[in-house]
């Protein structure tokens, strides 16, 4: 799911681990103080914590949709433009809400960010507010960090409420 974090995590964390190796390799004649005896582990260990912290985040988009319990799916009403880099770095889209009802409505849209692969890379949450009967409204879905290569938006839920 997000291989590309989890990878770059690893490495990282590979790294760490063998610098300390390094430092903690050296010791004195006593040699009572521990070393690093499974570095792998502790890769492990690292790249796995990546890959909660981003299953966490979606978690927490779809937490705060759950939250409207008179929101209706209205995933077809949504669309969204070409994503686009700011000067900042972060990956932004343009999201446009359709409402078709009679009366003014919000809506709560989570935005997922992928890579050309598919491979989920970042998650938003974007309220359009008061979209007007029978119109539309626009907001920015904004990722939460720079993002690599050609990233590809998908709309994962959109409530009406």
């Amino acid at each position: 799911m997000a291989r590309y974090r989890t990878r770059w995590w690893a490495v990282g964390a590979a790294l760490v681990v063998a610098v300390g190796a390094g430092l903690t390799g050296c010791t004195n004649d006593n040699d009572t103080e521990p070393r690093p005896t499974d570095a792998a582990s502790v890769v492990e260990s690292a790249a796995s914590q990546a890959s909660d912290f981003w299953a966490s985040a979606t978690a927490e988009a779809e937490r705060r949709i759950d939250e409207i319990t008179k929101g209706i799916d209205v995933r077809d009403d949504v669309t969204l433009g070409r994503p686009t880099t700011a000067d900042d770095g972060r990956t932004t889209v343009e999201v446009t809400a359709r409402n078709t009802t009679d009366s003014t409505k919000s809506f709560i849209v989570q935005v997922d960010f992928k890579n050309r692969d598919g491979d989920f890379l970042d998650t938003v949450v974007v309220t359009v507010s008061d979209v007007p009967a029978d119109g539309s409204g626009e907001a920015t879905a904004r990722s939460t960090h720079e993002l690599p290569g050609d990233v590809q938006v998908e709309v994962a839920r959109a409530v009406r409420y």
